[in-house]
């Protein structure tokens, strides 16, 4: 057993929403969205978002829906979308998380 283990605390499961743009760098995270603890709710809003899951190589923009589980992060669903698509997420997700923490 690791020495470090009783120091270690147990974390939470959290989800976001990650913004990647492609630049002269490679790609690069530029925003994230913290959309909550609850699986099914967090999933339901990345759901609703503009864009398109065909991705490839010429795409600049990407929506990330990510799990973070004990501090590692994994990828649970990806898509592309436009700036306009983008403008438009970013008011579903504003949407939505007021409904989540305003309403609830």
């Amino acid at each position: 057993m690791s020495p470090f283990l009783p120091y270690c605390r147990q974390m939470d499961t959290t989800f976001y929403i990650e913004l990647t743009l492609r630049t002269i760098n490679g790609l690069e995270g530029v925003a994230k969205f913290f959309v909550g603890n609850d699986r099914a709710r967090a999933h339901e809003v990345f759901r609703k978002l503009q864009g398109s899951s065909d991705i490839n190589d010429d795409d600049v923009m990407y929506l990330s829906f990510m799990e973070t589980n004990n501090g590692l992060p994994l990828n649970i669903e990806m898509m592309r979308c436009t700036l306009d698509e983008f403008g438009e997420n970013s008011k579903i997700i504003t949407k939505e998380l007021f409904k989540m923490h305003a309403l609830s």
